[in-house]
């Protein structure tokens, strides 16, 4: 479920939901909606989870721009 994967995502990095939402779904009340029980779309969910698996890669000591 993306809302597990998300808490889990947001207590690792300490990050705030609201900011997450923006980052990446481009809606700061994402989380606070995905809790309160909407369903994102595919194309949605597809993005956030990319997101964290960009963001976990980037933050591993990566620069951001290494090809």
């Amino acid at each position: 479920m993306l809302i597990r994967k998300i808490e889990k995502f947001l207590r690792r990095t300490g990050m705030p939901a609201t900011k997450f939402g923006r980052l990446a779904a481009r809606d700061p009340r994402f989380v606070l909606d995905l809790r309160n029980g909407r369903t994102p779309r595919t194309r949605t969910e597809k993005r956030v989870e990319h997101f964290m698996n960009i963001y976990d890669t980037n933050s591993a000591g990566e620069p951001a721009n290494v090809r």
